[in-house]
């Protein structure tokens, strides 16, 4: 994974950028979420959203 062309990389920084756009959205929308199965949406978005995150920051690094 370590020999990513130039192409690669600039793919997974724009899933990355993506990613942590639906990220801030769904963190930023929470509190104003009033129905609790729409709330455990956004909740387990956040929770998947996270880990995605963290997982392409590792590819890139």
């Amino acid at each position: 994974m370590q020999n990513l062309g130039v192409h690669e990389k600039l793919e997974l920084h724009e899933l990355l950028t993506f990613k942590t756009t639906c990220f801030t959205k769904s963190q930023t929308m929470l509190p104003m979420v009033t129905d609790e199965r729409l709330k455990n949406i956004l909740q387990q978005d956040i929770a998947s959203g996270r880990e995605d995150i963290s997982q392409l920051k590792n590819l890139l690094v």
